[in-house]
This record gives C-alpha cells, structure tokens and sequence, in this order.
C-alpha cells in the first residue's frame, strides 16, 4: 500500500482544513493498513518551488531557498506535534526531483507529447518581469463567479483553472500596477493525445474494487467529458526544474507538471534504489493518494497522463481520496485576518493533539463541506471523548485496581456476555469495512457506537453490586473488565480479542480526557474569530 498526501506549499501555515484534508487523512489510513500488517510505505513533504515560493520570497526579504528551509521546518514541526506518522517527509528541491521530472519530461518528448507554442503573457514593465501564475491577480473570467482576488492559475472560490491572461482587469501582486500583454514560447503536454489512455485506466480502475471519493469521480469526468488539450508545462521563473532542451534552457517546469513527480523523488530519498519497486511496480503496488478537491484534476487526470504517456510502467493512482472543504465558524480560514486556527496556533491552546485528532476526523468533510465549530468542539468533546470512551476506558481500569487489586481475573462468559461479544464484534467488522473503504468519519462513529456498547453493557450488569455477594457473583463482577480493554494493540481482527491475561497487572488508572470548560473555549473562540491579525498569509 503506497499512500501519499497532497504536498503542501511550503510558503505558508497549514490550517485545520489542510490537516484533515490530507495528512491527518492520510495518517489514519496509514495505521489501520499496519494494523492489517499490509506492507505500507506513507510519503509526503513540501513543495518549493514555483511562483508562490518567489512571491513569498520577495515579500519576506529573503532567497527562495531561505523561505523554503523556514517554512519546511514550520511543517514539519507541525504535522509532528499532531502525531502524523509518514515514513518520510521530505521535499521537492531535491537531486531526485530533478532527475525523475526530466527523465519523465524526456521520455514524453521522445514518444512526441510535447509541442511548442507562442504563447501571451502579463508581463509588469514596471517589475520587469513576466507575471507568472500568482505574481498576478484580477477578476475571475468566469461570468457565474468573478470573483475579485482569483490567482493567474485558479479560482479559490470557483475552483476552475484559469489562464492568467484571462483574468479581468489583471494586477501585479508585487506593485499593483497593470501588466501588459507579451509572447513567449513554452512548451505543451499534449493532454489531447493522451486522452483516450487515460480515460481507459480510470474505467478499468473505476469497474474495480476502488476507493475514489464521489467528489473524485465527478471532477474527473467531467474534465474529460470537456476534453482534455494542450497544457502548458513550463514558466518563465528562476526558481524551479530546468528544462533539460536546447533553446529552453532558461525556462523551469510549471509547478502542476512537476510537484506530483515530488512524491517519487520523495520516496526515492527514503528508499535509495529501491525506489522504483513502489513507484514502477502497479501490479504489486496499490496507490492511494489524499487530497483537497481543489486538488483532483491534477491527480485524476493530469499526473496519471505523465505517467502513461512517458510509459515506464509507473504505478498509477488507484484509490483518489479526496475532501470537501472545512470552513471555520462560518467562514474561510485566513492567516491575514487570524480567521481560524492553524497548525502552530492549535498547538498554543493547551488542548492535546488526539484531542484535535479526533475532532477534525468526527467533522471530517467527506462527502459535503462541513464546518469548525467551538461550542460544537466542547460539545463532542465532553461527550464522545470524556464522557463515551474516556468513560468506559476509566471506569472499567479503575474498578479492576480498586476492586481487584489491579489484576486481571479469571472470566467465565455467560450467555448475555456472548450477545455482547456478537454486537461487539459486529461493530468492529462494521469500522474494519469502513476503513478499508476510507470511510474515516463513519468509521470514528463505529467506535464511539462500540464504546456507547461498552458502557451500557457495564451499567446494564451493575459488576459494583456484586462485590459483596457469593465467590461467584464477585467472579462475575470481574468478568467484563478485560474484555473490551486493549492495552496495546498491533493488528485489527474482525473479533473482539483479549489481549491481558489472567492476573495481569495494570498499572495505575488515570482520566484519558478533561472537560473542556465552556468559559475557556469562548477564550478561544474570540482569539480566533479574526478581530487580531496572527500573520501575513492565507
């Protein structure tokens, strides 16, 4: 199982969208793989390079490579402090990058994928630069949206790439000044060519067992209903992969051609030569890749046809994994205005990471966009985690140490244990399907329904009461009280397992969870309602 996550741009703070979308997503799945003992390999890392690393670098005073060793360790420090367990992250400003995306780049224009073309651009006389990408703002030229802030690539509210050339009344994001309009060649991924082979591994990936998200599946299809053409793949910028051809020397590849090769490049730096036995080996490997859906098209379409069209047998996405958005409070994250939380400013709050884990996945956007509430925060919190599982986990350990002496005893089920025992189990089949579809939040729910389970089961059987009765009324006090409690597990079965034998010691039995006190959450809730600016960044 190969799973990777949207690589992150290096040139910002990830926010709580961006953790659930992909690394949190992905950390999850990750796990129950290696509780399956499946042989799973996580990668991820940042993006650095392209116009968003220039602009960023501009603005901070600083080089390219001094914003991406900044913000890499800002990442990084991050996504560790929220317990995300990739196998490696690492970075696209790497020897491997550039070796993999030009061998790939030269294996397409061999087998006669790549053009040329003239091509317009914006070009600030005053800057005297070409404005690439996010080096230019505007009005969305889509007449449903137009949208005031859309970027010369895409449209954060309508999602549409666009050209940047297309955009209404065109600003330079460094002087605010008008571009003008100025040609110069690049060269194009023939997508139109390669159509027809992607369209025939998404079909037979599609009457597959698969796990693509609805959200995938439409996005895809309707590009290629659409029709796939020609897309430009190289940009006049300092900061990026070279083109390795004669007379585009001076030119680097376009970020949406490049970065998905990051995850190769990546997996090659933490596996040295045996690389190409995750990445070239599709009939051994499974492919599952996390995603924002402002991610899909590059993923679903644009990357695969790289693939298939350098044709070196290179493993291709099978499983498209991908979220609606998280909105906070009723409105977007935005690091400028301090709407919202993000990954350094979580950190600041007292609240623990599982803490923050757990919620994110209970309101994990996965089929529509969902929303960070605090009270609702508080709300799940005090109830799911303290007083649900925190609740059977403390209540059953601290009756075995106080009752039992901190030891397991001997059990002898009877026949309502057994229904238990067949509900239990039914639940956890119930998350292992889930799971294995990623179906993260429903799964979460399967749990929290098993530990509900749990502690009817001990309310129902009242153990308390029998501890001063007959020898074998207090051996029935004792026997619920290992069952459901793992002390530590490394593989999923589809059963309720026992996992402390008889006359096991535990240790000590302390609350897993504390309340969170509603006048603290409306602290944070007004720290974060965007009345004080914690950054420059969005």
């Amino acid at each position: 199982i190969l799973i990777t996550s949207a690589l992150p741009y290096v040139n910002n703070v990830p926010h709580l969208g961006n953790i659930i979308g992909c690394v949190l997503s992905g950390d999850v799945f990750s796990r129950f793989c290696r509780l399956k003992n499946y042989q799973t390999v996580y990668i991820c890392g940042t993006d650095e390079y392209g116009t968003a690393t220039e602009t960023k670098a501009i603005e901070e005073g600083m080089t390219p490579k001094q914003i991406c060793d900044k913000y890499y360790a800002v990442h990084k420090s991050i996504y560790e402090w929220f317990n995300i367990k990739f196998d490696h992250f690492g970075r696209t400003t790497t020897d491997e990058q550039t070796e993999i995306t030009q061998d790939i780049f030269r294996r397409l224009y061999e087998k006669g994928h790549i053009s040329t073309n003239t091509v317009d651009q914006l070009m600030c006389l005053q800057c005297e630069r070409f404005l690439a990408d996010r080096f230019v703002e505007g009005i969305c030229p889509i007449e449903s949206c137009r949208y005031t802030d859309a970027r010369g690539d895409q449209c954060d509210k309508c999602g549409q790439l666009i050209n940047a050339i297309d955009l209404i009344e065109p600003r330079c994001k460094l002087c605010a000044s008008r571009p003008v309009i100025r040609s110069s060649e690049h060269l194009f991924l023939d997508l139109d060519r390669l159509q027809g082979s992607v369209e025939a591994h998404l079909e037979r990936v599609w009457a597959d067992r698969h796990s693509w998200s609805a959200n995938s599946i439409a996005i895809a299809k309707s590009w290629l209903k659409q029709g796939l053409t020609k897309r430009c793949i190289t940009r006049d910028l300092q900061w990026g992969t070279r083109v390795p051809l004669d007379g585009f020397e001076k030119k680097v590849f376009y970020v949406w051609f490049d970065a998905p090769i990051g995850y190769l490049s990546i997996t090659k730096t933490y596996a040295g030569e045996h690389w190409d036995k995750w990445w070239k080996n599709p009939d051994n490997v499974e492919c599952y890749n996390f995603v924002g859906k402002d991610n899909v098209a590059f993923h679903a379409v644009m990357f695969p046809a790289s693939q298939v069209g350098a044709d070196d047998n290179y493993t291709i996405v099978r499983h498209l994994c991908a979220t609606e958005y998280l909105n906070y409070e009723n409105a977007k994250f935005s690091k400028s205005r301090g709407t919202g939380v993000f990954g350094d400013d979580a950190r600041k709050t007292g609240i623990p990471a599982d803490v923050w884990r757990f919620y994110l996945l209970y309101i994990r956007p996965e089929t529509q966009d969902t929303q960070f509430c605090w009270t609702d925060f508080a709300l799940k919190v005090n109830t799911e985690l303290l007083n649900n599982l925190g609740n059977l986990v403390h209540r059953s350990l601290n009756f075995l140490a106080t009752n039992f002496d901190h030891r397991i005893p001997e059990m002898n089920l009877n026949e309502a244990d057994i229904d238990f025992l067949v509900e239990a189990n039914h639940l956890i089949a119930e998350y292992g399907s889930l799971l294995d579809s990623v179906h993260l939040r429903d799964g979460l729910s399967s749990i929290l329904r098993l530990a509900r389970l749990g502690n009817q089961y001990i309310q129902s059987n009242k153990p308390w009461a029998l501890l001063n009765e007959s020898a074998e009324l207090r051996e029935r006090a004792g026997t619920r009280q290992c069952g459901i409690q793992p002390e530590s597990v490394n593989t999923y079965t589809e059963f309720m397992k026992c996992l402390l034998p008889t006359g096991h010691l535990i240790g000590e039995p302390k609350p897993l969870f504390k309340k969170m006190e509603s006048s603290r959450v409306e602290e944070l809730r007004l720290q974060f309602n965007g009345a004080t600016k914690k950054g420059n960044e969005d």
